[in-house]
């Protein structure tokens, strides 16, 4: 995937997005929103794995504003490094009662990563492994 571009100013000093710009973050949001809806009840995954499995490394901060802008996606499996609720507030403990209503182990503040991780295939878009099968 080529990198996207930056934004520039047309005539008038305003900002615009070139319409490839617009293709190539429409085809990562797609990417990232796929990774997501492949994490199956039950399991989490990582903010960084979600953008390696996307085909997108290095890129965790694009999977969290997804998350922010998006709806209808399984929110409550996408966790930080560690299994760490990165949410604050009300939102991290309803994060970590519907983690706990798909049957997540937590371990202290922590989801219990070993039992709970899914591991996505490489090279297979399609298909994901889950942690301990």
């Amino acid at each position: 995937m080529k990198k996207i571009s930056k934004k520039s100013r047309n005539r008038a000093g305003k900002m615009h997005l070139d319409k490839s710009s617009l293709d190539q973050s429409s085809e990562m949001r797609i990417r990232i929103e796929s990774a997501i809806r492949r994490i199956p009840r039950g399991k989490v995954s990582t903010y960084g794995a979600i953008a390696r499995a996307a085909g997108l490394p290095g890129m965790a901060r694009q999977v969290a504003q997804v998350l922010h802008r998006g709806f209808d996606l399984p929110w409550q499996r996408v966790l930080g490094a560690g299994g760490e609720i990165k949410l604050r507030g009300d939102s991290a403990i309803e994060q970590r009662l519907r983690l706990e209503g798909e049957g997540v182990r937590f371990r202290g503040r922590r989801v219990d990563m070993k039992q709970c991780e899914c591991k996505f295939v490489r090279g297979r878009a399609d298909r994901t492994r889950r942690a301990g099968s």
